[in-house]
């Protein structure tokens, strides 16, 4: 099934929002830049993966999910990979391996799809750059042939003044470019701003023979060859951290376009991501991985959560509060859920029920604040709807749709015995309160608590037999105050 609704985005070549016309509406393709695979993803790489997750599920869901091929490559080369192994002592392959799979395994737990080509091949679409060596030295000696590429010392290097559009992604000019650099200049260089697309290994070194001698690719020349072999020489989307728009995505361009190639219509940039209000470094003692949040009992759920209420291309703020009101969000649903749906949505219930106004959000250059603020007047309605209604699922069909596939119930009940351990608490405190009121005819005490349980989302139950308190499905732990 698709759906008629029309898509804006803010193109980073451009410099504007414009309509998004795929090539070829059949076969609509997006390349996003993925990780270096040499340790835990941080907090800070998850933010393109559930960015681009939510554009690849609204791009599945207007053309088709067998219409759309989303390519994610894993940087498997790499002087970090290689420093790491011989820190260790470990295999170049076996740390690669293990951390491929970490990172699914996170990305996953944070409720992201798993790339796929035309809505099937996902292994393909999670290119390994070991495994596209020979294109890369193809497109060199291409690059080479055309006198946009030359040979010193073992390296070949980009001629970066042989394309006279370079810099136009990011705004600036080879010359202030040049002004502005503090770097020391390899003497092989005819251009401070020429780049390495191949470079020279040592015998401890992963290398590969070309016509330059053993080696290993460039950073750069890795996304060019992948891209081109995945999807073409023209495709619709390219996407990334903005952290990436200079030198990475720069120097992308220019050497795909000296070989001939379109390249990509539609470059994305996100906004990078803080942790209370600072950029997050180990110096700061505010570093840390989706994996330590995972341990430390936060579900997958409330890192999505927090990180769709802002807006791609704002800078996101991880903050303890954030994730606390995400916590207790999150908690609402799962209780909207247990009481409000008889039985799962399925695959066809979703498409039929999730909201328009979500879509439409999410196509307004993907909004996703928007649409989670949209989520949240569909849960008020819902709430206040009978079991299994449409309201109800609309809500829930939207809340799938955006990704929250399945909540972490094992995680959820953990959370939702602390808070029933919380109000036996205050079970048996009322109880004290009401007994003593009995007896002095003062019930304010009484009054007071009661309507302290009812502005937080509890029903209180008060009988002959004692006191019971139900938390119903907007419950919010956080209104209670410590009786005394």
């Amino acid at each position: 099934m698709t759906r008629d609704l029309t898509i804006k985005l803010y193109n980073t070549k451009t410099r504007k929002k414009e309509v998004f016309t795929p090539i070829s509406a059949d076969d609509v393709r997006m390349y996003v830049c993925g990780p270096t695979v040499y340790d835990r993803a941080h907090i800070g790489n998850a933010r393109p993966v559930i960015v681009f997750d939510v554009l690849y599920r609204l791009l599945r869901e207007v053309y088709g999910a067998d219409h759309v091929t989303y390519v994610r490559n894993l940087t498997d080369v790499d002087d970090k990979i290689n420093a790491r192994a011989a820190e260790s002592g470990r295999e170049i392959g076996e740390i690669t391996q293990e951390t491929t799979r970490w990172f699914l395994e996170d990305m996953g737990a944070v409720g992201a799809l798993q790339p796929s080509i035309r809505g099937g091949d996902h292994e393909r679409a999670m290119p390994r750059a070991t495994a596209y060596i020979a294109p890369m030295v193809a497109m060199i000696e291409d690059l080479i042939a055309k006198g946009h590429a030359y040979e010193a010392e073992g390296h070949v290097l980009f001629r970066v003044r042989s394309y006279e559009a370079y810099g136009a992604l990011s705004g600036r000019s080879v010359d202030d470019m040049i002004a502005g650099a503090r770097v020391e200049v390899a003497p092989y260089k005819e251009d401070p701003m020429d780049f390495v697309m191949w470079k020279p290994s040592d015998a401890d070194t992963p290398g590969w023979d070309s016509p330059w001698g053993r080696g290993r690719p460039g950073w750069h020349i890795e996304c060019s060859a992948m891209a081109e072999a995945l999807l073409g020489s023209r495709f619709d989307i390219h996407g990334g951290g903005n952290d990436l728009t200079f030198p990475h995505h720069e120097n992308e361009i220019a050497q795909s376009v000296c070989a001939g190639h379109d390249f990509a219509n539609v470059w994305m940039h996100n906004e990078m991501l803080q942790v209370e209000g600072k950029k997050m470094s180990k110096s700061l003692g505010n570093f840390f991985t989706v994996r330590d949040l995972l341990d430390q009992g936060v579900p997958g759920e409330v890192i999505r959560f927090v990180f769709l209420s802002t807006h791609y291309r704002k800078p996101m703020d991880w903050t303890e509060k954030k994730r606390g009101e995400a916590t207790g969000t999150i908690s609402n649903w799962h209780r909207l859920e247990r009481h409000g749906l008889s039985k799962p949505l399925s695959e066809e219930d979703i498409v039929k029920y999730v909201s328009s106004e979500v879509l439409e959000a999410l196509a307004a250059d993907l909004n996703t604040s928007l649409a989670m603020t949209k989520l949240y007047e569909l849960f008020t309605a819902a709430r206040l709807s009978e079991p299994d209604s449409d309201e109800v699922k609309r809500f829930f069909a939207s809340v799938r749709f955006l990704g929250f596939n399945d909540l972490d119930v094992e995680r959820l009940s953990r959370m939702e015995s602390i808070e029933f351990g919380l109000l036996r608490g205050f079970e048996k405190s009322l109880a004290e309160v009401r007994t003593e009121a009995m007896k002095t005819k003062d019930f304010a005490e009484v009054d007071r608590i009661k309507s302290m349980l009812l502005n937080a989302g509890v029903e209180v139950r008060m009988s002959k037999d004692g006191v019971e308190l139900v938390p119903g499905p907007d419950f919010d732990a956080g209104k209670l105050d410590v009786v005394g």
